[in-house]
């Protein structure tokens, strides 16, 4: 069975233990790596951190907060684990549980392998920043979230992987999730039947889920489940200069939109910073996004705020849609402002629901009445009396006898009886000139 495992991102090994004071050089020069857990050290200066948050102001995140920060939004997490204790989550994560049998009741003691990719993921997403106006702040700063861990790649736990996310995604649903990120991927195209059940569940209670699209650089040349699933916002990435991450990216033809994937900042559990790539950074950023819009418009339903962004990428001057950058680059100020039709496409839900009813036809049981049938069984009626056979008839030509038998046969007998005529005469006018010799 395919092992779901973050879809990448995760630091690969721990670079620096200095303090941030004296670490920002390490950050900016790493890559997919720790940049150093640094505790309780004190901030440099305020902006330390913000200056590292490129895509704040490159895709409109700071010009969208004068219309919305995410207020009455909740995003749950399905990952690792949110570590709520750190200073930039102080307050945001409302809720949560554990899946794996081997965390917290509440989701925020981090499980599994890459344990600091779910408070990762959170940060990007909706960090507040700290107290002292400094630090890690989030695209959504003012949205809530529901924590559920989950166990990546390890036997402890209770559940398959498989069943753990389809568990995860009904808790989420059912304790108030109106976005869950899936920062995860399955690489494999498909994914189990207990995911049609558990997706078509939060596509019914109008729930956006925004899935990353993996990373060629961690094996995922092709998006995977649940990137493949009908309905969910994929999210593919680009780098700093906007074109296409090579390997903290893949491609597909279900990527809806790009965000940035590269030298992105998060908060370790703990405390302390992590710079690394991947959509798995890219897709907090777009769930951040989606808790924007339907905080700005919250009489949206879930397929009308997933038409706002796609509708609102930027091309950035290349065709689309594409199977790398979906539709485009977010926008975030232009999601939450522009005009935007009203979108006329199936829901996530019909999306979904058409594609079992096509591709989950073979495994489905025979349909088996519940009530005795009330229809009369109708007897076949006799075949019809075959035609008096006339004897006459037999003899007479048919047009079909004329034409091929008949008429033929005629005219050989004529030419017979004219060959016979012809011999007979020559025969005679030769025995005349015999007698007369």
């Amino acid at each position: 069975m395919p092992r779901l495992r973050p879809a990448g991102g995760s630091p690969g090994r721990r670079v620096s233990t200095r303090r941030l004071t004296r670490g920002l050089a390490v950050v900016l020069a790493a890559s997919v790596v720790f940049v150093g857990v640094v505790g309780a050290a004190p901030a440099a200066r305020a902006d330390q951190v913000r200056d590292l948050e490129y895509w704040l102001n490159d895709y409109g995140f700071s010009q969208a907060w004068n219309t919305s920060k995410g207020a009455g939004v909740t995003v749950a997490v399905v990952d690792t684990g949110v570590d709520g204790s750190v200073a930039e989550l102080n307050g945001a994560v409302v809720g949560g549980t554990d899946v794996s049998g081997i965390g917290s009741s509440n989701g925020q003691t981090p499980v599994g392998d890459d344990s600091n990719h779910g408070t990762l993921v959170a940060s990007l997403m909706a960090g507040r920043g700290t107290a002292t106006g400094g630090g890690l702040i989030g695209v959504a700063p003012e949205a809530s979230i529901l924590s559920v861990s989950v166990a990546f790649g390890t036997s402890d736990a209770t559940l398959s992987n498989d069943d753990q996310i389809a568990e995860g995604i009904r808790w989420a649903v059912d304790n108030g999730a109106d976005v869950i990120n899936m920062s995860l991927t399955r690489n494999t195209l498909d994914w189990p039947t207990s995911w049609d059940d558990a997706f078509l569940y939060a596509f019914d209670n109008d729930v956006v889920v925004v899935a990353a699209a993996g990373n060629r650089g961690s094996g995922t040349t092709e998006v995977g489940a649940p990137a493949t699933i009908p309905g969910v916002l994929t999210v593919a990435g680009v780098d700093q200069s906007k074109d296409a991450s090579f390997d903290a990216s893949s491609q597909g033809i279900t990527i809806a939109v790009a965000a940035p994937s590269e030298k992105l900042v998060g908060v370790a559990p703990g405390g302390g910073y992590m710079l690394w790539d991947g959509t798995s950074a890219a897709a907090p950023i777009v769930s951040g996004l989606v808790a924007l819009v339907r905080s700005a418009y919250p009489k949206l339903d879930a397929a009308q705020v997933i038409n706002r962004v796609i509708a609102t990428a930027n091309a950035n001057g290349h065709t689309v849609p594409s199977p790398i950058y979906g539709n485009g680059l977010i926008d975030a100020a232009a999601a939450v402002s522009a005009s935007v039709p009203k979108s006329t496409s199936a829901t996530p839900s019909e999306l979904l629901t058409q594609w079992i009813t096509l591709h989950r036809r073979a495994d489905s049981a025979p349909i088996t009445p519940t009530e005795p049938s009330t229809a009369v069984p109708v007897p076949p009626q006799a075949d019809p009396a075959l035609p008096e056979r006339n004897v006459a008839a037999a003899w007479l030509p048919s047009p079909l006898t004329l034409t091929y038998v008949s008429v033929p046969l005629a005219v050989l007998v004529g030419f017979g009886i004219l060959v016979t005529l012809f011999g007979i005469g020559a025969t005679r006018h030769f025995k005349r000139i015999r007698s007369k010799l």
